[in-house]
């Protein structure tokens, strides 16, 4: 079954931006994403060609738990083929088998899966684009607490992945140190700090 990647309704009302589709193409597309080739008009009058990469939506969660020393924050680690590097980053993921399913039950999902931990509360702190300029896909950012450890339920493409729980002061001195680069994980934990959650 292929998922649902076409374009997520947009935060408010359409916005054509004064360009215009001359023409649209699938290039490529695999369960997970679509790569859309379209002929553009854009708002000068020029015409060229728009690549789009049309992914479904995904949720990313920090966890936050309270340790001895204040509060914790559960990370993983992870070997990412296209940039050949492991990386830390928050529990994300989506679900291609089942598009149609909530965002909630998706971070809970993904966060048991990922980490082992259960939360008792998830808090939808908002929603980003991944990569706007190239891609439609939109992430759900989660907020969660309340948690109880079990264990993970890696994915055969997730065999590699370990799980770490920190000190959120160590995180945010990887962030500065430069070893946490994930765009998405630095984006969620600003949202969540600007709600005044951290």
């Amino acid at each position: 079954m292929t998922a649902d990647i076409s374009a997520p309704a947009a935060d408010g009302p359409d916005d054509s931006g004064g360009f215009v589709t001359l023409s649209s193409r699938i290039a490529y597309e695999n369960p997970w994403t679509r790569v859309r080739e379209d002929i553009i008009r854009r708002p000068d009058g020029g015409e060229g060609l728009y690549g789009v990469v049309e992914r479904g939506e995904f949720v990313v969660i920090l966890p936050l738990g309270q340790g001895p020393d204040g509060p914790t924050v559960t990370l993983v680690r992870q070997y990412r083929y296209p940039v050949r590097a492991r990386l830390w980053e928050l529990p994300m993921g989506m679900w291609e088998h089942r598009p149609d399913a909530d965002p909630e039950t998706v971070a809970r999902g993904e966060l048991e899966e990922e980490t082992g931990l259960r939360a008792e509360r998830l808090r939808h702190a908002g929603t980003l684009y991944q990569g706007a300029g190239y891609s439609t896909q939109r992430g759900h950012v989660y907020l969660a607490t309340g948690l109880t450890q079990g264990l993970p339920r890696l994915e055969a493409t997730e065999a590699d992945m370990t799980s770490h729980t920190m000190p959120l002061a160590e995180m945010e001195r990887m962030i500065r140190a430069g070893e946490i680069t994930c765009m998405v994980t630095l984006a969620a934990l600003a949202l969540i700090k600007a709600r005044g959650w951290l």
